[in-house]
């Protein structure tokens, strides 16, 4: 018997990593079927779900996640901040703009990793946004942003 989308995400954070991987490909399998779902698990109480979960919408690359993606890089797990970070930088355009508007988060990690994925994206109207970090109060910040800088502009 198939399982379902919720109980795959719930299989997500089991202890036998051959189950897991096996869930995490049923849910690619399901791609768009499973969007509103891993979306939801975005927020999951288990942080290997919602680090795995994070992982799939980048594969699957919709960009009707992009807002939770974005939602994510507050997550208190790096782990999570960093996957999410990743899928946003996969999703190409329509990740642009809602990568610029949180450079301007209160929250260092936030406006980091959000300048990360804007370099790894590559677009030149980042770069200005990018520029105004370069005097951030974070080291983090400010190597991220210089970072997303020069890749921008090879």
């Amino acid at each position: 018997m198939e399982n379902t989308t919720e109980e795959l995400i719930e299989l997500l954070n089991d202890k036998d990593d051959f189950v897991v991987e096996d869930a995490l490909g049923q849910l690619e399998m399901k791609g768009s079927q499973a969007l509103d779902d891993l979306i939801d698990a975005l927020s999951h109480r288990k942080k290997n779900v919602r680090l795995h979960v994070a992982t799939l919408l980048g594969a699957i690359n919709d960009e009707k996640a992009i807002p939770a993606l974005i939602g994510a890089l507050k997550d208190n797990n790096k782990l999570v901040r960093r996957e999410a970070s990743t899928a946003l930088s996969r999703m190409g355009a329509p990740a642009v703009d809602p990568l610029i508007e949180i450079l301007e988060d209160e929250d260092w990690k936030v406006r980091g990793a959000a300048a990360w994925a804007l370099g790894n994206l590559g677009d030149e109207k980042a770069i200005p946004e990018l520029e105004k970090l370069l005097d951030d109060e974070s080291a983090f910040v400010k190597t991220g942003a210089k970072s997303a800088i020069e890749t921008i502009k090879k």
